[in-house]
């Protein structure tokens, strides 16, 4: 199912922030993530993120409970969760030359 945040894709470099703490060490990541045939989870590093219904960009890990921003990349470089900062992103490495692609256009 095609939808705004995998634009029919199975998976996509996309920017991921924890709203409850750190993600692997950092503040927000920008990875590989893969998508359920609904669009309705996430799945990155491991983890199964679920929408959160009602509010665009919001997910949830089940098995923790932490809170997840997820959203496209940006081509300006602006990542962040608007009410955040942006400090402590990391990229992950098997995404590197995507996000430079994406930035480059």
């Amino acid at each position: 199912m095609r939808t705004q945040l995998n634009r029919g894709l199975s998976r996509r470099v996309m920017y991921i922030e924890n709203k409850d703490g750190l993600i692997d060490g950092a503040r927000g990541r920008i990875g590989w993530v893969g998508f359920s045939k609904t669009g309705q989870s996430v799945y990155y590093r491991g983890r199964m993120l679920q929408k959160i219904r009602g509010i665009s960009g919001n997910f949830f890990d089940a098995a923790s409970g932490d809170e997840y921003w997820v959203s496209g990349v940006k081509q300006r470089g602006s990542n962040g969760h608007p009410a955040e900062q942006g400090v402590g992103i990391e990229i992950d490495p098997d995404a590197l030359d995507a996000y430079r692609s994406i930035r480059a256009d």
